[in-house]
């Protein structure tokens, strides 16, 4: 029996690890050259990786929902063929083997050393720990070498408990605190347990939760709303409908909104930033790549209309509905879904009045189109009927001021209101 051991390739763009969304083969199972072997969701994109050669799988390692390191095993194969039992599966047992005698002996994490990984003669030392962004910055900010730091999370990931319970060795642990009265546990009546159902947080739902909760504790959040009259914008938009439609392409407002932005970022570069921690540095982007958040079964995903200062009105609604369309297919490329540089989010008719809208960490600044609704107004001294949204938008205090993020907003609402603008200064 051939045996070999198939390890996470590297995906590029920085990825140094992935999540298992879904097996597609199990032991025993005869696989095919570029067969698809296994779902594995990055930071980046759900990839589908397939099978570099043919032959029998002897293991899967790593259950449904586990973070795996970039060139960890994920499947041992034999390549002879043979229809031997396999060995095991990694959420079972697995059966004892012994190492050809001219390898070394080897698990998932590598060769088997006289000591165990990652233990020295001071204590616990991993040269190339794993660990979110977040947890990276919060062990920035304490001064903690994160290399010594032993891990609890899946995979070996050091967490934000392991970082805030650690203590160098030659640092005394603190006195224990008064005990506080125990949290009673919430009472549960006439068998409640029984009517309820656990999901397990994997796979996109869980990458949503991690970046939100990243931008919410890294950015300085704050909002401004204002409203705009959209009712020249609503006969623009009726005037050409028909001629896009005669192109192939639905035309909505979200087109003349992404320009409308394109144009206030330009008078406004602030806002087409991003914050560098790791330098410490602001990095102005000279490209508009807009992000359009989108809803999926999966959940909110956010495909990139790239270059769009250099694409039409036309050209932009196009890019949009073939985004969406490959999103909700599941058949987004990493590029379609990465390099953002201002997100807008919209729900159409569905928008409510306003909302408080998380930035799409790193970036700092999001747009939030809210329903238009008819509404009084007052023109040249005049109440009369027009259709009004709000927009709100939330910025990072720590790049964006008040001020700025205020004329920002003016900005884009001037050019919705007067969209001839848009296609005379933008197009």
């Amino acid at each position: 029996m051939a045996r070999w051991e198939f390890k996470l390739p590297d995906v590029g763009e920085g990825v140094s690890e992935g999540e298992i969304v879904a097996w597609l083969v199990k032991p025993g199972d005869v696989v095919a050259e570029d067969q698809p072997i296994v779902e594995v969701m990055t930071d980046k994109a759900t990839v589908t990786i397939t099978a570099p050669k043919a032959g029998v799988v002897l293991e899967t390692r790593g259950r449904v929902g586990e973070i795996v390191p970039v060139h960890s095993v994920l499947v041992v194969f034999d390549l002879d063929g043979s229809r031997a039992a396999p060995t095991g599966h990694a959420n079972g047992t697995k059966a004892a083997r012994s190492a050809p005698e001219d390898e070394p002996a080897a698990t998932a994490v590598g060769e088997l050393r006289e000591t165990l990984p990652g233990m020295t003669s001071s204590g616990y030392f991993n040269e190339r720990p794993l660990a979110t962004p977040a947890t990276r910055k919060l062990a920035r900010d304490m001064q903690v070498d994160l290399r010594r730091v032993p891990p609890s999370g899946p995979a070996g990931r050091v967490t934000r408990a392991d970082l805030e319970g650690f203590r160098p060795a030659a640092e005394p642990p603190p006195a224990p605190a008064p005990a506080a009265a125990p949290m009673a546990a919430p009472r549960r009546v006439g068998g409640d347990e029984a009517r309820e159902e656990r999901v397990p947080l994997v796979g996109m739902r869980r990458r949503i939760a991690q970046k939100m909760a990243q931008s919410k504790s890294t950015a300085a959040h704050y909002t401004f709303v204002e409203e705009c009259d959209a009712s020249q914008l609503k006969g623009l938009r009726a005037r050409l409908k028909d001629a896009a439609a005669g192109q192939g392409v639905k035309l909505s407002f979200l087109p003349f909104v992404v320009k409308a932005v394109v144009g206030a970022l330009k008078k406004h570069p602030t806002l087409n930033t991003m914050l560098d921690e790791s330098r410490n540095e602001i990095v102005f982007r000279k490209y508009f790549h807009i992000g359009i958040a989108t809803a999926t079964d999966a959940g909110l995903v956010v495909p990139v209309v790239r270059d769009a200062d250099q694409k039409s009105i036309l050209e932009i609604a196009r890019e949009i509905e073939r985004l969406a369309g490959e999103v909700r297919a599941g058949k987004a490329k990493a590029e379609d879904l990465t390099g953002s540089t201002f997100t807008i989010t919209s729900l159409g008719s569905k928008g409510g009045l306003l909302a408080t809208p998380i930035i799409n960490f790193p970036e700092v600044a999001i747009l939030g189109v809210h329903q238009m609704k008819t509404k009084p107004v007052v023109r040249d001294g005049q109440i009369v009927i027009g259709d009004v949204m709000l927009l709100s938008l939330s910025f990072d205090h720590r790049i964006v001021d008040g001020h700025v993020g205020a004329a920002f907003a003016l900005d884009v609402i001037a050019y919705l209101e007067k969209p001839e603008t848009l296609l005379l200064e933008l197009a």
